[in-house]
């Protein structure tokens, strides 16, 4: 088991090309949020943000388009087809293809809610995107009933699950790290397990352990961030494995910023969005 700190991080981040523009840097789809949900999106987009991304695309169903389109200032918010209930619907299906066919990876699930419907067009995603994918939250719960379409994507998907949604995926309630192991080899995908350690498990059987974090984190908003910053990431080229273990260790190292000046109790993923950038200024390209 390799364990995640600074010196593995800084060994994985790259110093930023002078003479680059925002494509040199990922053009990223978070298909998120919805009417019940809005929170899920924001942070899932600005984590993006905050990491790096050139382009940040948010589709979210049209219902919840005007508020997200308000709050959020950098990212691109797009809407698309909704039904009454305020969920995406299956005639999002082309536009969110056209919007991912230029992506260099997507985000997928958080906060978009659990109906046939949405899963149907997870599903769809998964099956004809051809980028980088991660599953978040709904993302996962979608495929808990069709874990084998996860060998059928074009790369090997990340998923981001905490335990209960790990043990709806797999059936095991309180997993270890071998089976994350078996799990992620058996289905060609990486495996981030959210916990008080997080694990990283890759499909050829290595895993990460991080030691970043604390108590304060466990708020909502949280891991919709670390989704974000984990796509990010990816669409800026860095291999998932390595992604998901520098998004892990950087989302923890933020909340502990957050929690040595504002207390894990006071605490929040707004405050740790904010800290973040702090974390990251060792990586410039020179000194200002």
């Amino acid at each position: 088991m390799t364990e995640i700190n600074q010196k593995f991080i800084d060994e994985i981040m790259p110093r930023r090309d002078p003479e680059a523009d925002k494509n040199t840097f990922g053009r990223i789809v978070c298909v998120c949020g919805s009417v019940g949900y809005i929170g899920a999106a924001y942070f899932a987009a600005m984590g993006a943000v905050r990491m790096g991304s050139g382009v940040v695309t948010l589709a979210t169903p049209e219902k919840a388009w005007p508020v997200l389109a308000t709050k959020l200032n950098e990212p691109v918010v797009r809407p698309v087809p909704c039904g009454a209930d305020g969920l995406i619907s299956s005639e999002a299906l082309p536009v969110l293809l056209a919007m991912i066919e230029r992506a260099d990876a997507v985000l997928i699930g958080c906060g978009l809610g659990r109906t046939y419907a949405v899963a149907e067009l997870i599903i769809s995603l998964i099956e004809k995107a051809g980028c980088q994918i991660i599953l978040d939250a709904d993302g996962i719960n979608a495929v808990s009933a069709h874990k084998d379409i996860l060998q059928q994507a074009a790369k090997p998907v990340v998923l981001t699950p905490h335990a209960r949604e790990f043990a709806r995926l797999s059936g095991i309630e309180q997993a270890n790290a071998g089976e994350l192991t078996l799990f992620a080899r058996k289905y060609n995908c990486i495996v981030l397990f959210k916990g008080h350690h997080t694990l990283v498990a890759a499909p050829d059987g290595a895993i990460f352990r991080n030691h970043s974090g604390n108590p304060g984190m466990a708020k909502g908003g949280s891991g919709d961030m670390l989704a974000g910053m984990l796509t990010s990431l990816c669409g800026q080229g860095i291999p998932a494995v390595q992604a998901a273990c520098a998004a892990t260790w950087l989302h923890g190292r933020a909340g502990d910023l957050a929690a040595n000046a504002l207390s894990e109790y006071g605490m929040t993923p707004s405050d740790m969005l904010r800290l973040l950038p702090t974390l990251l200024k060792r990586y410039n390209t020179r000194e200002w």
